[in-house]
Parts: C-alpha cells; sequence; structure tokens
C-alpha cells in the first residue's frame, strides 16, 4: 500500500482563512522567522511587499505580519503598522519604565564663572553692583543660566529707592561644589596657591580680590521674599558681546 506523499513545493497551496500550512507547517514557521528578523534588522519600517521575495513561494506577507503582530502583542516589543510599514515599537505602556536620565555637562562661559565668582564672594548684592565688580554689563543670558543651574536666585530687594532685587547663592551650589556653607569657600592665598589666580591678567579684581588678607565671607543669605520677581530684573538688553 502506497503511503500519500505531499505535492512538491510549487504546488502547494496555502489556506489563507485559518492561516494552516496543510503538509508544510515548517514553512510557516521559517517564513514568521525570516519577517522576524528582517523587521529586527531594518532601520525604517518595511513593507509587506518587500517581503514578498524573502519568502518561501505563495506566502502571503501580510498574513504573517498579522501573526507576528498577534504573538507580539502582549510582548515587551508591538509589531505596529507605521507610515505604511511595519516596525517593532516599545510597548506604549512600558514608557516609564524605560525613561533614562542623563547628566549634561555644560561648559560655562567665562562671564558666567566671573559672575558666579562675584556673587558667592559678595552676596547679596545686586545687578548694578555685579556690574561695578566685574567692570562691564551683564547681558541676560549670564544670569539666565545660572539661574537655571539653580546655583544663584533672588535674594531679599535692598531698602533703597526702587527696592533693587539682590542675588545670593542656593543650596544646590554648595552641595554642587561640595561646600558645607559659603564659609567654606577658598580664600585668596588658597586660590593663588591653587593656581586660580592671576594678578598679572586681571583676573583677581573681577571677584573684587584688593588686598592680601583673607576674605571676609558673608552670613549664609537669608530666606527669599515674597516679592515676585520683576521682568526688568531678569532682564536688560543683550549686547552683541554676549559673553562679556
Amino acid at each position: 500500500m502506497n503511503e500519500p506523499t505531499s505535492p512538491p513545493d510549487d504546488e502547494f497551496e496555502l489556506d489563507l482563512g485559518d492561516a494552516r500550512f496543510p503538509g508544510h507547517p515548517e514553512k510557516l514557521d521559517l517564513a514568521e522567522r525570516i519577517v522576524e528578523a528582517v523587521l529586527f534588522a531594518a532601520a525604517e519600517p518595511v513593507k509587506a511587499d518587500d517581503l514578498k521575495a524573502r519568502l518561501p513561494e505563495a506566502i502571503d506577507p501580510e498574513l504573517i505580519l498579522q501573526r507576528l503582530a498577534e504573538r507580539y502583542r502582549h510582548r515587551g516589543v508591538n509589531l505596529m503598522r507605521i507610515a505604511g510599514g511595519w516596525a517593532f515599537q516599545t510597548a506604549p505602556d512600558l514608557a516609564a519604565a524605560l525613561t533614562v536620565e542623563r547628566t549634561e555637562t555644560r561648559k560655562l562661559t567665562r562671564a558666567q564663572i566671573e559672575t558666579l565668582s562675584v556673587i558667592a564672594y559678595h552676596q547679596p548684592l545686586t545687578r548694578p553692583e555685579i556690574e561695578e565688580i566685574r567692570g562691564v554689563s551683564l547681558s541676560k543670558g549670564v544670569l539666565d543660566t545660572l539661574l537655571e543651574l539653580g546655583w544663584v536666585r533672588p535674594g531679599k530687594r535692598r531698602d533703597a529707592p526702587g527696592r533693587p532685587l539682590t542675588w545670593v547663592t542656593t543650596r544646590t551650589f554648595l552641595t554642587h561644589f561640595g561646600l558645607d556653607s559659603i564659609q567654606d569657600l577658598p580664600g585668596l592665598h588658597e586660590l593663588q596657591a591653587l593656581g586660580l589666580l592671576d594678578d598679572r591678567d586681571g583676573i583677581a579684581e573681577f571677584a573684587g580680590f584688593s588686598g592680601e588678607e583673607e576674605l571676609d565671607l558673608p552670613e549664609p543669605a537669608a530666606p527669599i521674599d515674597a516679592d515676585v520677581v520683576a521682568a526688568e530684573d531678569l532682564g536688560g538688553d543683550i549686547s552683541p558681546e554676549d559673553e562679556r
């Protein structure tokens, strides 16, 4: 008695109705593996028509894609139809678990370093006082950056005509530079010993270092009052030489 034989590869027909491959289940498995590999390796969504040439004959790529989409429906990645093609994407409900926080290193300009130093060693002081010590006008972007970093904040308003706003350093400033209080800031001799001050370049003057005595550092800044910071306190025209 002759055993039934499977039809040749070029004669089989795929039942698209229930997605079975009578006599050739291995071809369906192979097609799924091929499509899965192509999609994982692709940099852009893959169209169904572009998969035809890679699959065994008579395999409908749309059928395979639908099967894979169902297989990955509850996995960490989902097979999604995007821009007319198909691509694997992270499951939307896992977005929070995949959030990555990175520390961005930012290099301060000379103007920002000088301004921060002036505030740190002479706080609380007003914007005009900062400009007087530095000897140049203060560009808007300088304080904006220091505020964004959280290293300076508005202090109490000076009891003077116009009640100008003062500027002080913050707890974040102390934390970043490893200081317990502003009393721990290095003095004049320490800065010179470290090579951070060079009188020949006039670097010492910008922070108000004028004598040989140790710096008389201010007491920690008092908490900010309830005054709202006015726009003009943060503003100022941006000069062409914004980084002065």
